[in-house]
């Protein structure tokens, strides 16, 4: 059985750093709200029970602020990819189980923290230091991914495993982006709930690969 899948979020920090905290839990909570643009300093500052000047002095802006958000993202990113993705997790479990767990888990990231990982999309677009950051990200989770997938490379029939596994993960994630973000798969056909988009992103992942799709153990959405 494929093991349960969860996000990491890092310890508490020290005394000092308490009010960062509260400052950052409550402008990611205004994000999923409202969006990064119609979150203001203000707002922040109530939400967080602190003060404005208490933000201007950890943050020069709120371009600022959204960096750091990113940089707690990404120590809880690649923390759940250590976790998710370590080899001993998925001993004895097959492709399909492997990528049935991991594609839907990725579709409830996205659902969960929906406002802020469109903030940071958005934001790759017109910010470069910002798109080399996520890229960063991106390249950890898809070579963790890849090794795991590779390490079970007769099962992958595509000429080139190692560029499959990469590609179809960024496929993946695209589609992800497009259908939980922006809302960009709206027409009749295509209006998938998040297990039917899970489910047809699996099949579509493992049909480049060149792994035959299995029927999903009893009880679980993908059939």
């Amino acid at each position: 059985k494929a093991p349960d899948l969860r996000w990491v979020r890092q310890p508490r920090q020290v005394r000092s750093q308490e009010t960062l905290d509260r400052i950052l839990d409550a402008a990611e909570a205004l994000v999923a709200e409202k969006g990064f643009e119609d979150a203001t300093v203000a707002e922040i500052a109530r939400r967080a029970e602190s003060s404005v000047g208490a933000f201007y002095a950890r943050f020069r802006d709120k371009d600022g602020l959204l960096y750091a958000l990113y940089e707690r993202y990404f120590e809880q990113a690649t923390a759940t990819a250590d976790a998710a993705l370590d080899p001993a997790r998925w001993d004895g479990v097959p492709i399909p189980g492997i990528l049935r767990s991991v594609v839907r888990f990725l579709v409830e990231i996205y659902r969960e923290r929906r406002g802020l990982i469109r903030a940071f999309v958005v934001r790759n677009h017109s910010d470069g230091e910002f798109r080399a950051r996520q890229e960063r990200l991106s390249h950890y989770v898809n070579t963790k991914l890849s090794e795991l997938l590779l390490a079970r490379r007769a099962e992958i029939d595509h000429a080139d495993p190692a560029r499959a596994a990469a590609f179809g993960l960024t496929l993946t994630v695209s589609t992800i982006e497009s259908a939980v973000l922006f809302g960009e798969m709206r027409s009749s056909v295509l209006a998938l709930t998040d297990d039917e988009l899970s489910s047809e992103l699996t099949r579509a992942y493992l049909a480049y690969l060149g792994v035959p799709h299995t029927r999903a153990p009893s009880g679980d959405s993908d059939r």
